[in-house]
């Protein structure tokens, strides 16, 4: 029997742009996609002089508007060229990130692309290691504003930290639609505040607009060599949230971000950075090095603690952006196969991409608290922090490359000619913070090699279990003749059995049919299946297939930033002129226990893990959002 039906179950996933305004978009763009980059001007600019002037002592006019130069060129290239003009025009269905870009590169080279895989997942892991140190490193560079206020305040800020930090992961299952409402106007009246700071210090050496001139860039790296390598390591602090321009670019569209960054936000922190040089220019000494930021406002309570209040609320803004950011890597990840399944809340009735995972949430916490109580300063941080950004912008240049070469049918030559310059400077940035591994650079890369290993892990384990079950799996057709001669006696109601390859009976259906010698009068089989579309917008979310009088074959196709909800996907079947009842249905699902066989198909430690990682993962029931009081689960033990 033919096809009968598809359906699409999907909303517009830009549907929610249509209703508001272009500059309601660029309003909440400023707040959710800058907020990181947005206060780096915290401690960017510090530590590159620091690390240029050995802590303040060799002060030089040229080290300054040498290190100001940097930081004004790798916004202007990194960010401005390779990101929102380039990178942003790279979208899949509207969406962005590293793993939206890997989808896209495969879909043009094929699923088997394992080279493509690899640089996923290494871009993935990175962006976690980014999402612990970002809350660390911006919570305590804004609270350690408060010593400038009295000394005394000094022992007060790991403290203070650890509350502020906490309350924030403490409030992520509420969600962040309310919070959210003022992101925009905030980081605007920051990005305001930190533009005016920076010009009123301009006044006390304009010369410092000399260093827009790129030469001073070049000049500094050919004198200080392997302090000016050192010190490139610190400039890229001030481009660390770039990625998040394009992981965000669902949310908020091309044109917003774009219009933001031009418009506000590059001239706001062109123009702090200055007024951070000209301030060192006019003070050239290691106290005012200390913290350049803050000493841009009258040293005046009055002045000085909103100061402090502000930049705390603008870096708890950007400490959201990189956690909701790698809620959905996450969610991502889980549909392409990459982790084991965690339970997806949402938090939003409105927006589908305002979810949160309670063990992603416990996981980063605790990595955030550690960081602070082990570093206690975003100085010593600050070695930490550039080496998961670096690597994330390399993976993301390569799979661009593949993009613009196979999707955009550039010919290979004018698609290196554009990419080679961003990746050369991504992989000069990527060698100068490896410099600092052994000061704190380790902490990135131990994440990310824990997160790899997890990854290619569960990724390789399942594979084997497929394979595993397969080789007792019995054709479909072969038990649907057989059932429909009679031989079973049928009992009332629908049975749906899910599946991961429809042309073999699933291993509940067998074990169903082998302890109950009973059948449901109607029965589907279904498969879900993920696309490499970050949302299913057409036609083909729900294929229907009458294989028999009783037995339906089931698709239901989800993008990679979708949780499937299964009964809301069958409930359209009506349509289709299959009638379904959710109070008269049963769920069946196989649950595998798995066990080490004789024949190691893994590593022992591999198989230790995978099993570790199958037993905490979330039941399907709740992955795929169906009743637990219509579920029937039925076991069978697989040996790895």
């Amino acid at each position: 029997m033919g096809l009968a039906t598809a359906l699409d179950t999907s909303e517009d996933a830009n549907s929610h742009k249509h209703g508001h305004g272009f500059w309601a978009m660029t309003l909440g763009s400023i707040g959710v996609v800058y907020g990181d980059i947005g206060t780096s001007p915290l401690y960017a600019f510090r530590e590159a002089l620091h690390a240029a002037t050995d802590g303040g002592r060799n002060m030089s006019r040229e080290a300054v508007l040498g290190v100001v130069s940097l930081i004004l060129w790798a916004l202007i290239i990194v960010v401005t060229l390779k990101y929102v003009l380039l990178l942003l025009r790279a979208d899949n269905k509207g969406e962005g990130g590293t793993l939206t870009l890997m989808a896209l590169a495969q879909r043009a080279l094929g699923r088997s692309g394992t080279i493509l895989l690899i640089l996923g997942t290494i871009g993935a892991a990175m962006f976690y290691g980014d999402a612990i140190l970002t809350p660390a490193v911006s919570v305590l560079s804004a609270i350690e504003g408060m010593k400038l206020v009295t000394p005394a305040l000094d022992e007060f800020v790991v403290p203070l930290t650890v509350v502020i930090i906490i309350a924030l992961f403490a409030v992520q299952s509420h969600g962040t639609a309310r919070v959210g409402a003022f992101f925009g106007p905030v980081m605007v009246v920051w990005f305001a505040v930190i533009g005016v700071a920076g010009l009123w210090h301009l006044m006390d050496e304009p010369s410092v607009l000399s260093a827009i001139n790129p030469w001073h860039a070049v000049a500094f790296m050919i004198s200080h060599g392997h302090i000016g390598f050192v010190a490139l390591g610190a400039v890229f602090l001030a481009v660390t949230g770039a990625e998040a321009l394009y992981a965000d670019l669902g949310h908020f569209g091309r044109k917003p971000i774009q219009t933001a960054w031009m418009a506000l936000v590059l001239p706001s922190l062109a123009l702090n950075y200055l007024g951070q040089g000209a301030l060192i220019l006019h003070n050239p000494t290691p106290e005012f090095l200390a913290n350049p930021f803050f000493l841009l406002v009258p040293q005046h309570p009055v002045f000085l603690i909103p100061m402090v209040v502000l930049a705390t609320i603008a870096t708890i803004i950007a400490s959201q952006a990189v956690i909701t950011g790698a809620y959905s890597l996450t969610r991502q990840a889980i549909q392409l196969g990459l982790l084991p399944r965690m339970k997806v809340a949402h938090t939003s009735e409105l927006q589908s991409g305002q979810i949160y995972i309670g063990q992603v949430n416990a996981i980063l916490m605790i990595g955030v608290l550690l960081l602070v109580l082990v570093f206690e300063s975003s100085s010593r941080l600050a070695s930490a922090y550039g080496i998961a950004v670096t690597t994330t912008m390399v993976v993301t240049a390569m799979m661009a490359f593949l993009v613009i070469w196979k999707v955009w049918r550039w010919t290979m030559v004018a698609a290196a000619l554009v990419i080679a310059p961003f990746l050369l400077i991504d992989l000069v940035f990527l060698a100068a913070n490896l410099l600092k591994v052994f000061e704190g650079g380790w902490v990135p890369l131990m994440i990310a090699m824990i997160l790899i290993v997890i990854m290619i892990t569960w990724r390789q384990g399942t594979r084997v279990v497929l394979e595993k079950t397969r080789r007792t799996e019995v054709p479909l057709m072969t038990i649907v003749k057989s059932l429909e001669k009679g031989s079973v006696t049928r009992v009332s109601g629908t049975a749906v059995f899910l599946t991961s390859d429809p042309d073999y009976a699933p291993t509940a259906l067998l074990h169903s049919l082998k302890h109950y010698k009973a059948l449901h009068e109607k029965v589907a089989i279904l498969t879900i299946e993920t696309t490499d579309d970050p949302k299913v917008i057409g036609g083909g979310r729900i294929t229907l297939e009458q294989i028999s009088a009783s037995f339906t074959k089931m698709r239901v196709q989800f993008g990679y930033m979708e949780s499937p909800n299964v009964p809301k996907a069958l409930a359209l079947c009506r349509k289709a002129g299959w009638s379904f009842d959710i109070m008269d249905t049963s769920f069946f699902l196989s649950r595998r226990h798995l066990r080490g066989g004789k024949q190691a198909t893994m590593w022992r430690w591999q198989r230790r893990l995978y099993v570790i990682l199958a037993r905490n993962a979330d039941d399907a029931s709740d992955y795929f959002s169906i009743p637990s009081n219509r579920v029937v689960e039925i076991g069978t033990q697989v040996l790895i």
